[in-house]
């Protein structure tokens, strides 16, 4: 009970350190002139306009880690994966598998919890374009780096190559692994890492690039997050 509530409290500690972060030129007015002209549809909203912590419990034994806060979804919410096309499809697979407790994420006070499950990202600010830029990505590395420090998750679901990679990255810095060749990213695709390290599972990300083009089915997800359930439980 006295890790649980200091790993709480640091984590509350480190979300605060996140959500004030300015580190990088080209995505602090990005994301911020993002929030002030806002989306025709959505004018009514007071958009959040700043980086996005993770969303979860800080005792999941899983962690999944996405791309970055989309312009108008996170970035307008708040919360990783809500309000936007890609949480529809994420939260819609994480509730039939069980990992959270409500299929929709429209609004942070909605209502939604996760259950063992906790989403990150590779950055946390909206880039243009979606694309954040390698020094960006390295910018934010710290802040997933003492996630999963404090988390100790068991299982880590990578969705897309940028994720997958700079979670591998992280490993390289800490000189875990020597590098990237050994882990391609696939959809489908796990790896056992080095020493007692969480083991590794890939997925496409749910964008609606990936979605609407059947690229990624729901029967396809639904089936990377049955091996992750299978794996936990052993």
């Amino acid at each position: 009970m006295a890790r649980q509530t200091q790993t709480r409290n640091s984590f509350a500690i480190l979300e605060q350190e996140i959500t004030n972060c300015r580190k990088c030129p080209r995505l602090v007015p990005y994301r911020e002139e993002v929030a002030r002209t806002k989306r025709r549809a959505y004018r009514d909203w007071t958009y959040w306009g700043r980086p996005v912590p993770a969303f979860g419990d800080p005792e999941s034994k899983l962690v999944i880690i996405g791309l970055a806060p989309a312009a108008h979804g996170a970035n307008r919410t708040g919360r990783m994966f809500t309000g936007d096309r890609s949480g529809d499809f994420l939260y819609d697979q994480l509730y039939r598998a069980g990992f959270a407790n409500q299929p929709e994420s429209k609004r942070a006070e909605d209502g939604l919890k996760l259950k063992g499950a906790l989403i990150s990202a590779a950055i946390r600010c909206a880039p243009p374009a979606n694309k954040p830029l390698p020094e960006e990505i390295r910018n934010c590395l710290p802040y997933l780096e003492q996630e999963l420090a404090l988390i100790r998750p068991r299982a880590i679901l990578a969705l897309g190559g940028i994720a997958m990679n700079t979670y591998l990255d992280l490993l390289k810095r800490q000189s875990v692994i020597a590098s990237r060749a050994a882990y391609p990213f696939s959809h489908g695709a796990s790896f056992a890492l080095p020493g007692d390290l969480p083991r590794l599972f890939a997925a496409y990300h749910p964008s609606q690039q990936n979605t609407q083009t059947g690229r990624l089915t729901p029967a396809m997800f639904a089936s990377v997050l049955r091996d992750i359930q299978d794996f936990l439980r052993n």
